[in-house]
């Protein structure tokens, strides 16, 4: 069993909403990002999302862009995002960490030579948002022969037959997009998420995670109740691009930047009755 399915499982068996965040690597740079990592699953991330940064995020909003600016201004690339898995595997080797970018970057490394070192870097699972299981070519099954799991996105748009079809190349949980727009936007429409994830769930097992438009524990508390867990990137993003710079940053700016990641554990966890993030050996 992968990381990601022992995680989700346990979730699961105490009721528990799972909660992912995602944060740009190397914004503002990668030991920041290191930082930031540590602390959020600290407070009680269940899971980790990183991104890759590109010149050229299709999918991500306002908040996102800049953050994928700030680390490509300060060098961040594909191998440094490996390395940083790396060291983050290193300081902890039970939270399920997910790479999530475009598939450019990994096209120029070769499907390989990335499926290989996600491997050796402790990497449970990628996303690549502009590659649809139909285009994949060999990446899905080199990941899959090195125990990584597969992550798809499904939107509100997706029609039946496609998302059958997604369901039957995902593995570790299914990506379900909240909402027609891109990340950041307002997340206003309750009704029509509940009636797709419940189609969902008729056509799989696996977990689903609702992601786009989740900035605060009230959001993340609606979302939880349709759905195994929530991932919020934006609203962390933002408070990211609020660090100090590094040379006069204050030792607790990370913690204050990270907050928000426990606030909303705390909030679900009332939620489902008070399985804290202590019972997973974390931080309350």
């Amino acid at each position: 069993m992968s990381r990601i399915a022992g995680c989700a499982a346990a979730a699961r068996e105490s009721g528990r909403s799972l909660l992912i965040p995602y944060l740009v690597a190397g914004d503002p740079d990668l030991e920041t990002s290191l930082a930031l990592m540590v602390e959020l699953a600290a407070v009680g991330a269940d899971m980790i999302e990183l991104g890759i940064p590109f010149s050229d995020p299709s999918a991500d909003g306002p908040a996102i862009q800049r953050g994928v600016e700030r680390a490509l201004a300060a060098g961040a690339n594909l191998r440094g995002v490996l390395e940083l898995a790396r060291r983050f595997r290193e300081l902890d080797g039970e939270t399920p960490l997910v790479l999530m970018g475009y598939l450019n970057p990994i096209e120029i490394m070769g499907y390989a030579e990335f499926a290989g070192e996600c491997a050796l870097a402790g990497v449970d699972g990628v996303l690549v948002v502009d590659m649809p299981p139909g285009e994949a070519g060999d990446l899905p099954a080199l990941l899959a022969a090195r125990g990584i799991d597969r992550i798809f996105l499904v939107s509100p748009t997706t029609t039946a037959e496609r998302a059958k079809e997604i369901i039957e190349h995902t593995s570790g949980y299914l990506y379900y997009v909240s909402l027609k727009g891109v990340t950041g936007a307002a997340l206003d429409d309750r009704e029509s998420v509940a009636v797709n994830i419940a189609r969902l769930r008729g056509w799989t097992d696996l977990p689903v995670v609702i992601g786009f438009g989740i900035k605060d524990a009230g959001t993340a508390v609606a979302m939880s109740e349709l759905a195994d867990g929530v991932i919020i990137g934006s609203a962390l993003v933002e408070r990211i691009a609020r660090l100090p710079p590094t040379q006069s940053r204050r030792s607790d700016d990370v913690g204050e930047a990270t907050a928000l990641i426990g606030s909303v554990r705390r909030a679900l966890d009332a939620r489902c009755g008070g399985a804290g993030a202590s019972e997973t050996g974390k931080r309350p």
